[in-house]
């Protein structure tokens, strides 16, 4: 996991459960694999180049190459958004004075699984409860 990310009293929404769902259901045969490693080609090139290790083997093919890819979103910002490859481009975002909302996905870069793994919200110098 990134050793940056989210600082002050502002809130982090984790997805921890809403992916314990996704698992859960291709573990029961609900939903197929490739329905859930799906990842996208832009989000594969971030992966790849823009990209911080999660310690953790990945949920679906257990391998050991899941990454954490972010993007912030808001005013000022591209309108598919900004990715955030480390914790001096997040710093800035901070120092811009706007407000943006932060997503942290987790993807593997074995078999593509990709889940929201948590947001939040930076404004000023202080991340902002959203």
């Amino acid at each position: 996991m990134p050793r940056w990310g989210p600082t002050g009293d502002g809130a982090v929404v984790s997805y921890r459960l809403a992916k314990q769902r996704v698992i859960d259901a291709v573990e029961s045969g609900q939903r197929m694999p490739h329905e859930v490693c799906d990842a996208q080609p832009e989000l594969r090139r971030v992966a790849h180049h823009h990209s911080a290790k999660i310690n953790e083997p990945c949920p679906m093919c257990e391998g050991e190459d899941l990454v954490a890819v972010t993007f912030a979103f808001g005013q000022g910002l591209p309108k598919a958004g900004r990715c955030v490859a480390d914790e001096r481009e997040l710093q800035g975002l901070r120092r811009r004075g706007k407000r943006a909302t932060v997503y942290m996905v987790e993807v593997c870069r074995q078999c593509w699984w990709n889940h929201m793994r948590e947001s939040f919200e930076v404004s000023g110098t202080e991340a902002v409860a959203g």
